[in-house]
C-alpha cells in the first residue's frame, strides 16, 4: 500500500470535516500542532523531521496534519490551511495539498516548501510523483543541505530524488542576502549522486557585472575530485605576453587521475601539457609532458618531460626512476615564473633499486644529468659525471657488548664526454664503541679506507691507482644543566661542551682524478666529520681537534627551546697536504670561529643567525642573519641577510600583513649588493569578501645573469566554484615564508 491512509481514516476525515464547521474547532489529523510554511526566498530553514521511519521510500507511511482535511473523491485526500505532510525523511508544507492515493502523487499550492535530505526548496506550485520522485515546482528558491549552494529559478523539474533540472536559474555559494557573484543559467542540471552541477548558456555575474560567458560548464558541488573543466588562469608576462591556461581534470579512479592543460601564450603560441598521477598498492608516480610546437619568439619547437615513479617490489626492496629533460637551456627561464625553476642548472635522470636485509643494505643506481647553460653568463657550467652504474653495499650491526660494526662500500663507473673516465671501487669498514651515561658520552672509532681506481685515460701517469689509509676518531661530550627563573617563567639552562679528535695519515692523491668530490662548506656539522671533502676522490690528512660548546635555554612548562647559543673552532696539529686541484693548502693552524644563535625567543619572534669569523684578521668570512615575526595567521614578517666574503651579499625582506578589514598585503625584496641587481621583487594585494577572494601580484624576477622579466598575476577566487585568472599562490608560498591564503586565515579559529 503506497500510503497508509485506510478507508476508515478517509471516513473519519469526512466526519471531522463536518465538525470543523463548528465555531472554534480546529481540525487535527495524526498530529496536534501545525506550522505555517513560508516561501521567503532566503529564510529557508530545515524543519524537525521524524527519524528512523519503520519503512523507507514510497512504501513509508505519510503523516498528515492541517487545519482542514477531507476526501473529495475516492482515493483523494485534500488538505488546506497550514498543511504539513511527512514521509520517510522528506517533508511537505503548503497552504493547500492534494494527495492522490491511486497515483501516489502530491499536488500543492501556496507557500510550498519541500524538504529532502539534500535539498530545501520553496515555491508556488508543486507536482510530485512519490513513486519515482518526478515532478516540478514553479518559482523555486532552493538551498542545498550540508554544503554551500543556493539560488532561484523559473521552474525546477525533479528527475528523481537526487537529480534536478532548473530553468532560467541562478546559482551561488554566497551566504543569504549576499549576491556578490552568481551564475545566471538557462539550464542547470544538479546531480547530487555525483555532486556535480552542469550549466548551459551560463554567464558569471560579479558585483552586478557579467564578466564571463560559456555555452557549457560543469562544476563540483563539494570538495571531492571530479572530472571536468577547471577554472582557467589568465596572466601576462614580459617574455610571453598574455598567458591563458585552461586545465581539464580527469578523475579516472580514486587512486589515479590526469590533467590536460592547453596554454595560450600570445607571443609564443599554444603549448600543450598533461600530467598523470597514480597511487597503487605497490607503485606511485607523477608524470608530466609539455610541448610547444612552434615558439614564435625562439623560432623552434620546445618541450619538457618530467617523470617520477617509485615501486615497492617486496617488503624489503624498492625501485624507482626520475627522468627530467627539456628541449633547450632557456626553457624554464622563458616559460616559468618560479625562481626555483629559473635557477635550475642540472636536471637529474636516474633509476635505482634498493634493498634491506637484516643488517645489510644494497643499492644499484644509474644516473646522468642535463646541464642548462645561462647564455648571458661568461662562465660555462661543467657537466657532472654520469654514474653508469653505481653499486653500493652497506652494513651496520651492534654486538652484544655494544661494539658497532659498519661497512660502507661502492663501485662506480664514471662517464663524461670530455673528461677522464674510469671506475672507482671503495670500501670503508669501521669499528666503534659508544660509551654513554646520563651526563656525557665517549665514542672511539677506527676504520680502514681503501680505494681502487681503473682509469681509461692512456695519457695518465697511472691507470691503476690504489689508496689505503687508517682513520681514527674520538668524539666526546658532557652535559650540565641548571634551573633558573626569568620574567616569571621557569627555565632550564644546559651547558654542553664537546671535543672531537680525528687522525688520518697523509697519502699522495695528486694522480687521482676528481669524479664527484668537492670541498664541504665550513659549518658546525662539518666540524664534526672525519673528511672535509664530500665524494670519494679525496680523503684529507688529519691531526685535528674540534672544540665546541652549546648552551640551550628551555622553557620548562612547554619544553620549548627559547634560545640556543653555539661556539666552535677546529685546531690543526699538522700542515695540510691533501687538496683539490688548483686549491692552495691552508696556512693557519686554526679554522675560523663559528657562532650560531637561534631559537623561538617569544611566541611571535624567531631568530636564526650564524657567523664565521676570521680570528686572525678580525673579519667576517660568512654571515647569515634571519628573523621572523609571526603573531598570527596572515601576519608574517621575514628578514634575511646573507654575506660570503668576495662572492655574495644579499638582503631578503618578505611578509604578509593585514591592511584593513579583509585586506592583506604581500611583498618580497631580494637584492644582491654584490651584483648590484634585484634578484626578485614582489608586491601583492589580497581581499576576501567571504564567498569570494581577489588577489593581484606583480613580480620582477632575474632569469639570467644579466636579464630580468616582469609578470603580472590577477586572480578571482569564487568559493565552491574555482579560480579565474593567473594563479600566484605557488609564487606567494615560495617567495613569502609564512604566507597563507585569506580563505585559510578566515577559517582559522
Amino acid at each position: 500500500m503506497p500510503l497508509q491512509i485506510t478507508l476508515f481514516q478517509i471516513t473519519l476525515a469526512r466526519i471531522l470535516h463536518r465538525l470543523s464547521t463548528l465555531p472554534g474547532f480546529a481540525l487535527v489529523v495524526l498530529l496536534l500542532t501545525a506550522s505555517s510554511a513560508s516561501a521567503d526566498e532566503f529564510a529557508l530553514q530545515k524543519d524537525v523531521e521524524l527519524s528512523d521511519p519503520a519503512v523507507a521510500g514510497p512504501e513509508a507511511p505519510m503523516f498528515l496534519m492541517a487545519d482542514r482535511i477531507e476526501s473529495s473523491a475516492p482515493g483523494i485526500v485534500e488538505a488546506s490551511g497550514r498543511v504539513e505532510a511527512r514521509q520517510a525523511g522528506q517533508n511537505f508544507f503548503a497552504d493547500w495539498l492534494l494527495y492522490d492515493l491511486t497515483l501516489n502523487a502530491v499536488q500543492a499550492r501556496g507557500n510550498v516548501r519541500l524538504e529532502q535530505p539534500a535539498l530545501l526548496v520553496a515555491g508556488d506550485s508543486l507536482r510530485l510523483n512519490l513513486n519515482d520522485y518526478s515532478g516540478d515546482l514553479t518559482q523555486p528558491v532552493y538551498r542545498f543541505i550540508g554544503q554551500p549552494g543556493r539560488g532561484n529559478a523559473e521552474r525546477i523539474d525533479f528527475i528523481d530524488k537526487t537529480h534536478y533540472t532548473l530553468q532560467d536559474a541562478t546559482y551561488t555559494t554566497c551566504p543569504v542576502d549576499d549576491d556578490d557573484w552568481f551564475l545566471k543559467v538557462r539550464d542547470l542540471d544538479i546531480d547530487k549522486t555525483r555532486n556535480i552541477g552542469t550549466a548551459r548558456n551560463a554567464s558569471l555575474h560579479f558585483l552586478g557585472v557579467p564578466i564571463l560567458y560559456t555555452p557549457w560548464m560543469n562544476f563540483p558541488l563539494d570538495d571531492a575530485r571530479k572530472t571536468g573543466m577547471l577554472a582557467p588562469t589568465i596572466g601576462t608576462t614580459e617574455r610571453s605576453g598574455l598567458d591563458i591556461l585552461v586545465p581539464y581534470y580527469l578523475n579516472l579512479a580514486p587512486n589515479y587521475d590526469a590533467t590536460l592543460y592547453p596554454r595560450l601564450l600570445s607571443r609564443r603560441g599554444v603549448q600543450l601539457g598533461g600530467e598523470f598521477r597514480y597511487l597503487l598498492g605497490e607503485a606511485r608516480g607523477v608524470n608530466r609532458l609539455e610541448y610547444l610546437p612552434n615558439d614564435n619568439v625562439a623560432d623552434r619547437s620546445r618541450w619538457s618531460v618530467a617523470l617520477s615513479n617509485a615501486y615497492q617490489l617486496n617488503a624489503n626492496t624498492q625501485a624507482g626512476m626520475l627522468f627530467n629533460r627539456v628541449s633547450d637551456d632557456d626553457y624554464f627561464r622563458d616559460l616559468s615564473n618560479l625562481i626555483s625553476a629559473t635557477s635550475i642548472s642540472h636536471l637529474n635522470r636516474e633509476a635505482w633499486v634498493t634493498t634491506q636485509r637484516g643488517h645489510w643494505n644494497a643499492e644499484l643506481r644509474a644516473q646522468s644529468f642535463q646541464t642548462l647553460q645561462d647564455s648571458t653568463s661568461p662562465t660555462l657550467l661543467v657537466e657532472p659525471y654520469a654514474r653508469l652504474p653505481h653499486a653500493r653495499l652497506g652494513m651496520a650491526q651492534t654486538l652484544s657488548n655494544g661494539l658497532e660494526l659498519g661497512l660502507a662500500s661502492e663501485a662506480t663507473r664514471f662517464v663524461h664526454p670530455t673528461l677522464t673516465e674510469g671506475t672507482r671501487v671503495l670500501a670503508y669498514p669501521t669499528l666503534r664503541l659508544p660509551l654513554t651515561n646520563s651526563f656525557g658520552f665517549l665514542t672511539p672509532q677506527v676504520g680502514w679506507h681503501s680505494t681502487y681506481y681503473a682509469l681509461d685515460d692512456s695519457a695518465a701517469e697511472q691507470q691503476r691507482i690504489t689508496r689505503n689509509l687508517p682513520i681514527f676518531s674520538l668524539d666526546s661530550g658532557v652535559y650540565f644543566d641548571r634551573p633558573f627563573r626569568f620574567a616569571g617563567q621557569d627555565y632550564e639552562q644546559t651547558l654542553e661542551p664537546r671535543a672531537y679528535y680525528v687522525f688520518a695519515p697523509f697519502r699522495d692523491q695528486d694522480a687521482i682524478p676528481v669524479f664527484d668530490t668537492a670541498l664541504q662548506d665550513f659549518s658546525y656539522a662539518q666540524m664534526f666529520t672525519e673528511n672535509q671533502f664530500i665524494g670519494g676522490d679525496r680523503v684529507n690528512d688529519a691531526n685535528q681537534l674540534t672544540l665546541a660548546v652549546t648552551s640551550r635555554f628551555i622553557e620548562e612548562a612547554s619544553g620549548l627551546e627559547r634560545l640556543q647559543v653555539t661556539l666552535g673552532q677546529r685546531y690543526y696539529f699538522s700542515t695540510q697536504q691533501v687538496t683539490l686541484p688548483g686549491v692552495a693548502p691552508r696556512t693557519s693552524n686554526t679554522t675560523d670561529l663559528l657562532v650560531a644563535v637561534s631559537g623561538q625567543i617569544t611566541r611571535d619572534w624567531r631568530i636564526d643567525t650564524a657567523w664565521q669569523l676570521d680570528t686572525q684578521n678580525g673579519t667576517t668570512v660568512r654571515q647569515n642573519l634571519g628573523a621572523s615575526y609571526r603573531p598570527g595567521p596572515g601576519r608574517a614578517l621575514n628578514f634575511g641577510y646573507r654575506f660570503i666574503d668576495q662572492t655574495t651579499e644579499q638582503i631578503d625582506l618578505s611578509g604578509q600583513w593585514p591592511l584593513g578589514r579583509r585586506w592583506y598585503g604581500m611583498f618580497r625584496y631580494n637584492y644582491s649588493f654584490q651584483d648590484d641587481k634585484l634578484v626578485e621583487g614582489l608586491a601583492g594585494l589580497e581581499y576576501n569578501a567571504g564567498c569570494w577572494a581577489m588577489r593581484g601580484v606583480f613580480q620582477r624576477l632575474a632569469t639570467k645573469e644579466t636579464e630580468s622579466t616582469d609578470a603580472l598575476f590577477f586572480q578571482l577566487e569564487l568559493s565552491g566554484m574555482g579560480r579565474l585568472g593567473a594563479n600566484p599562490l605557488d609564487i606567494l608560498k615560495q617567495s613569502v615564508p609564512g604566507y597563507r591564503p585569506s580563505n585559510e586565515i578566515l577559517q582559522t579559529p
